[in-house]
């Protein structure tokens, strides 16, 4: 039963990790994106570039955000566990505030759309 107990757990161990990397992946290759589409409109002096790239960054973090979440199912100790809820308070803090800057933004653009 212990063999079985510890080959589960090992498997998990992989899938979180696994998941947890793709989630990553998914946020960087989002932000990378999202950094060159704004590039490109910051060449052609587009006046909604701002809302784009905060957009993109939101979309990023969130997957960023998912990734540190799902990450909290293997933590072992507590100083790992505090690291973690520190880095999530502050992805999400900055989630915040990208989305209140995309609302205001918005406001800003409306008589121009």
């Amino acid at each position: 039963m212990e063999a079985v107990y510890q080959s589960a757990e090992s498997i998990l161990r992989y899938v979180v990790e696994f998941s947890t990397l793709l989630l990553e992946l998914f946020g960087i290759c989002i932000l990378v994106f999202t950094a060159i589409k704004s590039f490109i409109y910051w060449l052609k002096k587009d006046e909604s570039i701002r809302l784009g790239l905060a957009q993109g960054i939101a979309l990023a973090l969130e997957f960023k955000l998912g990734g540190e979440v799902l990450r909290t199912v293997v933590v072992r100790d507590w100083a790992e566990l505090g690291i973690l809820g520190a880095i999530i308070t502050l992805r999400a803090a900055l989630t915040f505030l990208i989305h209140w800057e995309i609302k205001n933004e918005k406001k800003a653009l409306e008589p121009k759309i």
